[in-house]
């Protein structure tokens, strides 16, 4: 595995976040997790969603101050990966499905050991935030993912039906099982 830097988004990305964005859209996937709303915005309109997600002062309505990097690959500057770090769990969803952090490899860079060495590097930023303990899901199906999490010391503490109907951008989520997983900073 090549090393990885994260880097916060900016202009000088975009032609790279673009063919990370297609790569997962020709891969039929349309959620990229831990990219907030990446999915579903242009690439500048983005840009200030995430700057803005960043700070009390003006984070989004509905949303939690977060901070979202891409993980880069440090060899040829390829954006292999995205990690969402949220600074707490004040919103409803955070709270009973979608945790601290979420996150996402491109799919040509799964296998590769990139998941487990972005959520722990992403796990380091979240201590520099002075979170103490924190919380990280995914569907009980998605097997990568859960051995990303138990790597990076993740406990299952529980699992229950996703049943978040505001959550419309989660194709055929609900329903299905999710694990909640909690680990000590």
């Amino acid at each position: 595995m090549d090393v990885l830097e994260l880097q916060l988004p900016t202009l000088k990305h975009k032609t790279a976040a673009e063919k990370f964005k297609s790569e997962f859209f020709k891969n039929m996937e349309y959620v990229i997790n831990g990219s907030a709303l990446f999915d579903r915005m242009e690439y500048e309109q983005w840009l200030i969603h995430n700057k803005n997600n960043r700070y009390e002062s003006t984070v989004n309505p509905g949303w939690v101050t977060a901070t979202t990097f891409f993980a880069v690959r440090k060899s040829d500057s390829k954006i292999v990966g995205m990690i969402d770090i949220r600074h707490n769990l004040g919103n409803e969803f955070l709270a009973k499905y979608g945790g601290h952090i979420g996150y996402s490899v491109c799919p040509s860079e799964r296998r590769k050991g990139y998941a487990t060495e972005i959520l722990r590097m992403g796990i380091e930023y979240a201590k520099s935030l002075n979170i103490k303990k924190l919380m990280i899901a995914c569907f009980s199906d998605n097997i990568p993912s859960i051995k990303t999490i138990v790597k990076n010391g993740g406990v299952l503490t529980e699992t229950k039906i996703y049943t978040d109907d505001q959550q419309v951008n989660i194709p055929d989520s609900k329903g299905k099982l999710v694990n909640i997983y909690w680990i000590d900073l």
